[in-house]
């Protein structure tokens, strides 16, 4: 073909590409259109590319998300179709997502043990949590888009997420503990409870809910304290934990307890669940080696390793049934 002849065949093309790309868009628009809907039928934004310091973008807030790097535990830890598991964490007053995603202990705990890290990034700094100083979300509608976004852009087991906060993110995690306990696989909060009035009840049976906290924590006492001028009261940890043994006719002083290096634990063995407190003599403060314990824990818990041959030495007390709680006010 000749130069001219070649030419006359581009200019031909050219001026039907208009037509051919709204022709594509018809075509395509059935698609885009249900993949739409189904997304805002849980709150999400239109899809696009996240992870590491780029948010996941939701229609009522966003999260962040590392991936366990390979070469660690990751490669073991897939499930069929090589999907992870992972921790979700909530930061505290003030807080956000960028800055605990940003974490480098967070990072390494998540390539250690071959999860996801993810950090959700409350309104405002804050969660809204019930009695709250402000509300300024549905939280739980919040989280179940969170989960389904997650799960959909991300290889992450649905069944093997714990939730973890601290303060008061450690507030919301408990309040959802309490609204659906089956949310999340296991719940991790450190330095937090409910707040009063504290509920009656919980939605479900007891969770496998792993506390920590400071006996010298003063932002967040063990007693909780009051906010506000007085009009708000967070919840004493120890009644916090009543909601649920009272549910199955359990008290403080029939549980389990144990020494760890640096904390002292109890432990209750609820219906379906568990329920753990230790306490560490420090004051308001995180640490990823408590994250790690939970999830160590949990995967025990939960069937999800082999336990151990043998249950670890106790620095406190003999590892029985029917000893006493950890005191209110120290460590031991």
């Amino acid at each position: 073909m000749s130069t001219a002849g070649l030419t006359i065949v581009i200019r031909s093309i050219l001026k039907r590409l208009p037509y051919l790309a709204a022709l594509l868009l018809c075509l395509a628009a059935p698609v885009l259109g249900a993949a739409s809907g189904a997304r805002a039928e849980t709150g999400a934004a239109p899809v696009t590319p996240c992870g590491g310091e780029i948010a996941c973008e939701l229609r009522a807030g966003r999260y962040y998300v590392h991936m366990p790097e390979p070469g660690h535990e990751a490669a073991s830890k897939r499930q069929p179709g090589g999907r992870v598991g992972a921790i979700v964490f909530l930061h505290g007053h003030r807080g956000n997502g960028l800055n605990e995603i940003r974490n480098r202990s967070f990072q390494a705990l998540a390539d250690e043990l071959g999860v996801a890290f993810v950090a959700v990034e409350g309104l405002q700094g804050t969660w809204s949590f019930p009695n709250a100083p402000r509300a300024l979300r549905d939280e739980p509608a919040f989280f179940d888009a969170v989960l389904a976004d997650l799960t959909g852009r991300f290889p992450v087991d649905r069944s093997k997420i714990l939730l973890s906060g601290f303060s008061s993110g450690a507030f919301m995690t408990w309040a959802l503990a309490c609204q659906k306990p089956d949310r999340f696989a296991g719940y991790a909060p450190i330095a937090g409870a409910f707040w009063e009035p504290l509920p009656d009840h919980c939605a479900g049976p007891a969770p496998y809910l792993y506390h920590t906290h400071g006996t010298t924590d003063e932002v967040v006492p063990l007693a909780g304290r009051y906010l506000g001028g007085g009009r708000f009261k967070q919840g004493d940890v120890y009644e916090s934990l009543m909601v649920w043994l009272r549910a199955e006719g359990r008290s403080l002083d029939r549980g389990e307890s144990h020494g760890e290096p640096g904390l002292s634990c109890t432990a209750w063995a609820m219906a379906s669940g568990r329920l753990e407190l230790c306490l560490h003599d420090g004051g308001h403060s995180v640490r990823a080696e408590w994250l790690k314990r939970a999830w160590r824990n949990l995967e025990r818990d939960r069937g999800w390793t082999q336990p151990a041959s043998s249950a670890p030495a106790s620095a406190c007390a003999p590892d029985r049934v029917g000893a006493a709680a950890p005191s209110r006010s120290s460590a031991c």
